[in-house]
């Protein structure tokens, strides 16, 4: 029997390590014996996580070099996982500016194997454009209107270079809306508490909105010709499946993989289930965005893995979810 990926000893650099991808991966690695030989990194800026016997804290900002050379020390993987959304004043400077000097500083260092980049589908559009077909890894960028799409076509296409340029090792996870807990739940929500967009409220007014917050209704999202929406999701622990399975993985090398559950969320099934098993009623709502079917084949084909979530488990994990009072909902951008 040969070594798996994780009877080797690593040193990982994790950068964004206090968002929600980067602490499930923490916590995933720390939790295990078979990554007892796996030493994480963290790299904080705004947030710390405390040390830990198999848990580094290096402090500063992506954005300055020195921060990420000294960071980036007999480190043999990287997993980027650091990220902004519509924050002009920063976006650049983290995308383009950080990425660049972590890339630089794996070429340059002598242990490094491998580094791995969490993109998104915000880099292909996902719902603001009509997509005919399903949306393959082949699909060429084409980012919707603002600077954080913006952002994720511009870390593909650097990494790529940097293959092309470097015969870097590394690989894309595209992900798209990533969930956890009670996320779903609350992208359906009429009220102030609504998790990520669209804002419904504001699509139907505050006093409608009043009356689905007291009835439990949801929203039902339908495209310009009246079609209820497709829209992909992937679950945190599946994306940090994913993750675990790519690195050192020999078929991951140079490649990009769509992650995300087998068939993206119809809201009209979405509406059609809490009605059956939790007797809510639903609200069609005309919006400006059309289905996507990102699929994933590639990442099952080359890398063996699965997703574990599908439209059921992903609405009655979220629905079932009850928050302890020192686990109050956050959301750590804006955007």
């Amino acid at each position: 029997m040969g070594q798996s990926s994780f009877d080797v000893p690593k040193r990982i650099l994790v950068t964004g390590a206090t968002g929600k991808v980067g602490s499930h991966f923490i916590d995933r690695i720390l939790r295990s014996d078979d990554h007892r030989n796996v030493l994480i990194r963290a790299l904080c800026h705004n947030r710390l996580l405390e040390p830990g016997p198999r848990l580094e804290i290096a402090q500063g900002s992506i954005t300055d070099r020195a921060v990420v050379g000294k960071a980036m020390d007999a480190v043999t993987h990287v997993l980027h996982f650091a990220t902004c959304k519509e924050t002009q004043d920063d976006v650049i400077d983290v995308t383009v500016k950080g990425l660049f000097w972590l890339l630089e500083e794996c070429r340059g260092n002598s242990s490094f194997q491998q580094i791995l980049l969490i993109g998104g589908d915000a880099a292909l559009g996902h719902f603001f454009y009509p997509h005919p077909l399903p949306v393959t890894e082949q699909q060429k960028h084409s980012a919707y209107p603002g600077c954080y799409a913006l952002s994720k076509v511009l870390e593909e296409v650097m990494l790529e270079q940097y293959f092309i340029q470097h015969d870097l090792n590394g690989c894309c996870l595209r992900a798209p809306w990533i969930m956890e807990k009670d996320d779903f739940k609350y992208s359906l929500s009429f009220g102030e508490d609504v998790f990520g967009g669209p804002r419904w409220r504001d699509l139907v007014g505050a006093e409608c909105a009043a009356e689905y917050i007291e009835s439990g209704a949801v929203p039902c999202m339908l495209d310009p010709n009246g079609k209820a929406v497709k829209r992909n999701f992937v679950h945190v622990s599946d994306l940090v499946d994913a993750i675990v399975l790519a690195l050192d993985h020999p078929k991951a090398r140079q490649q990009t993989f769509n992650i995300c559950m087998d068939e993206p969320v119809d809201y009209q099934h979405v509406a059609n289930y809490l009605r059956q098993t939790r007797n809510l009623p639903s609200v069609p709502i005309s919006t400006p965005f059309w289905s996507t079917w990102l699929a994933n084949t590639k990442a099952k084909f080359l890398l063996g893995w699965r997703p574990g979530f599908d439209l059921r488990r992903l609405i009655d994990e979220s629905w079932n979810y009850r928050r302890r009072a020192d686990d109050p909902r956050r959301v750590w951008y804006p955007g």
